[in-house]
């Protein structure tokens, strides 16, 4: 086993027949134990090993066989039965076990978490008690992972028959995502709260809302509007004024009802309550739904959704909105509009980038409060075109309905592959790579020709990218979200800079050409679409080697076409290792990936790239 944070290992060859991955193992899946608790431990425990493996360059032999792996800091190794081997580390295991002296005893989360996170901290020369709270939220998420399976399992539709729209897809994501330790950690909020605030448990709330002077209210808007108009809007959809609520000559601020009881501890907030320039007026409106983000909620009538701030510690980060943040997405709506939202929508109408456009807040200076909330385009509503689904909610894995069968779809892209298959007459593997080229088509061409063209790049992971399924399951429209996610090359600055005087200013935008390439081969290249062919295999669609030919193919095409984009897509198809985000050291090192430098607010490890070994 190699040294956490270093170099991975080229895996080895695989050495059985491609189409034998199709075929489903014998024994029962895990993931489908009747015991929700079961099933969640099993969930919890593969994505653990899953970016264990993936970061510490651990080879995993071919499926079939079992992982051993070795623990030496804790006295004992674990054998781990491989159910599906990955080329792009979407690897499926069965129930770990603990190698004794008396035979192998079966291991739960909280073994595997303490011996996996001790390892890591002995080995990089950490004190191992500083792995506790690692361990801790992996155990968290692994509780809140069981409270999603239980209350599915109780539902009285549990076949997936209802064609899935935006809020379904959002509240998909019952495991989380596959390569993190916690990918469920909710720490701080009670059960009850929780069941209001998941979009698993299709939670839905009021927002808690705070009358504020004019006077230290703040913000902005891409299109010129002040926030006292945006704010002006929300308070009569939310029916204040009705009401007879708000106090006159005061403005109506939502805030996510848990971010409203937590800031009332924090100081700055305590001055602008004690001196009557913010007042709490409770919860109170319609009910608005969390997307798959928690802090993002939606409603089926308002043109805007918000992005709510939520300091409560989600995986490895806390959800407060900073102001320099909210302040580049209107930059970046700005941006947009002035010309490359136009070249957008002429040579690639099928796409759209979802705006962060306008924020506000509460308090003077320039110092978070924790009421800064940002607006987004709301595309989908009740009078809407294409339902958006969410790339993460369409991948993400389900469990059978209790009884120890499994799924009649192991995830949303089962069922779309299915209707391809049926109405094109195709097997389900030549559906997969049909559907692959089509999802290059409406979103991964895109963003690239967009970093060609104007050196604009975005985070494009599959919680960020949606996409609209046409009558026969294939991938019609796509769309971008995130005010965080944008890095503009230096080398195209000063041509932007003309294009929309003041862009960069007071935001973190401008990124050395060499880290936005890394940064769009991680999110674009690793996450998103390694990721979707890892989903594509993990899920028993098609052969992962004959999607990577397939992609190569495509993006070799592109690279001939568009000079702009040459060095992102020459890292990607022919690096002999690539760099990628590692979700698990930095939930050991305990970093929040959200503050600090760009450089260093995540962890990053070097993984073999199998777009370079494949050919055609």
């Amino acid at each position: 086993m190699g040294a956490p944070g270093s170099q991975g290992s080229p895996q080895p060859p695989d050495d059985h027949d491609p189409l034998d991955a199709l075929a489903p193992p014998d024994d029962p899946d895990p993931l489908d134990d009747p015991d929700p608790a079961r099933a969640g431990d099993s969930a919890a425990c593969e994505s653990l090993l899953r970016a264990y493996v993936r970061e510490t360059g651990t080879e995993v032999p071919a499926a079939g066989s079992r992982l051993e792996l070795a623990l030496p800091a804790s006295g004992f190794g674990l054998s781990i039965p491989v159910r599906h081997r990955s080329r792009t580390g979407w690897h499926r295991f069965g129930t770990p076990a603990v190698v004794t002296p008396g035979g192998p005893a079966p291991a739960d989360v909280a073994l595997v978490a303490a011996a996996a996170v001790r390892e890591t901290t002995v080995t990089r020369g950490v004190p191992p008690h500083l792995g506790a709270d690692a361990v801790a939220r992996v155990l968290n998420s692994a509780q809140r992972t069981t409270a999603h399976l239980a209350a599915r399992r109780a539902e009285s539709d549990v076949s997936g028959a209802v064609e899935p729209g935006f809020a379904e897809s959002e509240q998909a994501l019952l495991l989380g995502h596959p390569f993190h330790p916690a990918p469920k950690s909710r720490e701080e909020a009670s059960e009850a709260e929780l069941r209001d605030y998941s979009p698993e448990l299709r939670g839905s709330f009021a927002l808690h809302w705070f009358a504020a002077d004019p006077a230290i209210v703040v913000g902005e808007s891409a299109d010129g509007r002040e926030a006292a108009e945006l704010l002006r809007e929300l308070g009569r959809f939310a029916g204040l004024d009705r009401a007879g609520l708000l106090p006159r000559g005061m403005l109506a601020l939502p805030a996510h009802p848990w971010q409203a009881r937590d800031i009332l501890q924090r100081t700055a907030v305590q001055g602008l309550l004690a001196d009557g320039t913010l007042r709490p007026l409770g919860a109170h409106g319609p009910r608005w739904s969390p997307t798959s983000s928690l802090r993002t909620v939606h409603h089926r009538a308002s043109e805007t959704m918000l992005k709510l701030s939520l300091g409560m510690r989600i995986t490895n980060s806390r959800r407060n909105n900073l102001r320099g943040e909210m302040r580049l997405g209107v930059n970046a709506a700005r941006l947009l509009a002035a010309g490359p939202g136009d070249w957008l929508r002429r040579e690639h109408p099928e796409f759209t980038v979802l705006r962060d456009h306008g924020w506000f807040s509460a308090g003077p200076g320039q110092g978070e409060t924790g009421l800064e909330t940002a607006l987004r385009d709301n595309p989908f509503t009740s009078g809407g075109g294409s339902e958006g689904l969410c790339v993460a909610g369409l991948l993400a894995e389900r469990t059978g309905p209790g009884d120890g069968s499994p799924p009649r779809h192991r995830a949303l892209l089962c069922r779309a592959v299915e209707h391809t298959a049926a109405r094109h007459g195709l097997s389900t593997a030549e559906a997969s790579a049909r559907w692959l080229e089509r999802y290059l088509d409406v979103l991964a061409v895109p963003l690239l020709r967009l970093q060609a063209r104007y050196g604009l790049a975005l985070e494009p992971h599959h919680q960020n990218t949606l996409v609209a399924l046409g009558a026969d399951g294939l991938p019609e429209a796509g769309w971008y979200r995130d005010s965080q996610g944008y890095y503009l090359a230096a080398s195209r600055a000063e041509e932007l800079e003309a294009l929309l005087p003041g862009v960069a200013d007071g935001v973190e935008l401008v990124f050395d050409d060499a880290l936005v390439d890394e940064r769009v081969v991680y999110y674009l290249g690793i996450n998103n679409l390694l990721g979707l062919i890892g989903a594509f295999g993990a899920l028993r669609l098609a052969d992962e080697e004959a999607l990577l030919v397939r992609l190569r193919a495509r993006l070799e095409q592109l690279r001939a076409t568009e000079p702009g984009v040459r060095g992102v897509l020459d890292l990607l198809l022919d690096a002999p290792t690539l760099r990628c985000k590692g979700n698990y050291l930095t939930c050991v090192d305990g970093l929040d990936e959200l503050v600090g430098d760009v450089h260093t607010q995540s962890v990053y490890v070097d993984l073999p790239n199998p777009l370079a070994e494949a050919t055609r």
